[in-house]
């Protein structure tokens, strides 16, 4: 199982203080905290794509993330996510499988919708078309990597005619994709047509929401013969604060919590952390409600932390990153590994997916995988289903 972090990169005022870090400070200290998540022992680091205020998250991640694996070793670099809809899929294919050669492999993407409504219209896109902008985007950028020469045509950008997609991706292998979502079941049904990764941001809706669309998803993976629905590739978001003792958690983070950008103004403390994932206490609460997310999402491959938000210095974040790698960390792996069925996959890597792609026949789809043969899926002219909505393209 991976262990990481994620950013949203929010630039916000300590409330502790009164100061507000500048731009610079802010994405100098993301590379930072990015270094000390490999020191520590993390698996992953992952950046969110920003385009306003108060944001200093990357608009092109893959400039943050090139420049992050060329201070690593080991860390695999993820973004939270890849705008699927603002996005034009050329570019994003070209970007990214540029980042995978960067990084030799050390890389994926998590793609989303998006949820900042401002942002469509600046990129000539209509919010009220996220779905099928996500659905038809995908598709062509599903085939720019697998296939050398593509001819398309959609609705929402201008025709390819013999296109070749440069580079083409590391050892002829595709990044991995994981799909992003808060609320949208029809984003779970895209994630399980492919095959893909399923994420679920798991940090501002309960419990119950977040089993109803893992369910989902494993349901309709299992139905379009990827693998078994326990075998589907699932990770979860999440968000922690800690210290040795509880109560000095909950006292330290509140003033942070009480003005956050996102969810500031709102609930209590307490109320947010007995409805929500969001864990304020010691390492050895953190590790008993992350054991306890395997009760209703099953088993899982990827699990990832938000501890850099609203405003938190970074000396903050760092002690908080020392204590995952020291006290919370060692004793997840041990206890999920201990608990994992031996049918149930690891989280995909490019050396896994090249090893997969080498040793599979003609007609073999594999899991969290691609038609080895570049026959890929393709919704185009089908018909993307939930158990709510059907968006045709």
């Amino acid at each position: 199982m991976q262990f990481g972090i994620f950013t949203v990169g929010d630039v916000t005022t300590d409330p502790t203080t009164g100061r507000t870090p500048t731009e610079n400070e802010r994405i100098k200290a993301t590379v930072a905290i990015a270094k000390k998540a490999e020191e520590v022992g993390l698996d992953v680091f992952a950046t969110g794509e920003h385009h306003n205020p108060p944001f200093a998250a990357p608009a092109n991640p893959p400039v943050l993330l090139a420049a992050i694996a060329a201070q690593t070793e080991r860390l695999v670099l993820s973004t939270s996510t890849t705008l699927i809809t603002t996005n034009d899929p050329v570019r994003l294919a070209q970007d990214y499988a540029y980042l995978q050669h960067l990084s030799d492999g050390r890389m994926d993407l998590m793609l989303g919708r998006g949820n900042t409504g401002p942002v469509y219209p600046w990129f000539g896109k209509d919010i009220r078309e996220g779905i099928p902008l996500a659905v038809e985007n995908y598709a062509l950028l599903h085939r720019l990597w697998r296939e050398d020469v593509v001819d398309w045509q959609g609705k929402y950008r201008t025709p390819l005619q013999g296109f070749t997609s440069t580079p083409r991706p590391l050892d002829g292998v595709p990044p991995f994709v994981w799909h992003g979502s808060i609320r949208s079941p029809e984003i779970a049904e895209q994630a399980a047509y492919y095959g893909d990764g399923f994420f679920s941001n798991h940090i501002f809706w309960p419990a119950s929401h977040t089993k109803q669309m893992v369910q989902l998803y494993r349901r309709r993976f299992e139905h379009y013969g990827h693998g078994k629905a326990d075998q589907a590739i699932v990770g979860l978001g999440g968000q922690i604060f800690m210290r040795k003792n509880s109560q000095d958690a909950v006292r330290e983070f509140r003033p942070y919590f009480d003005n956050a950008p996102v969810y500031g103004h709102g609930p209590s403390l307490e109320e947010f952390t007995s409805q929500t994932p969001l864990t304020v206490g010691s390492p050895q609460e953190v590790i008993e409600r992350t054991l306890g997310f395997r009760d209703y999402v099953g088993d899982y491959q990827r699990q990832l932390w938000l501890v850099d938000h609203a405003g938190l210095p970074l000396k903050t974040v760092l002690e908080q990153l020392d204590i995952l790698g020291e006290e919370v960390v060692p004793v997840l792996r041990k206890e999920f590994a201990a608990l994992k069925p031996a049918h149930v996959p690891d989280a995909p890597t490019h050396a896994s997916r090249v090893a997969a792609a080498g040793g599979a026949h003609d007609t073999t789809v594999y899991a969290g995988g691609d038609d080895v043969t570049g026959a890929s899926p393709d919704p185009r002219g089908t018909t993307v289903s939930t158990s709510t909505l059907e968006v045709t393209t």
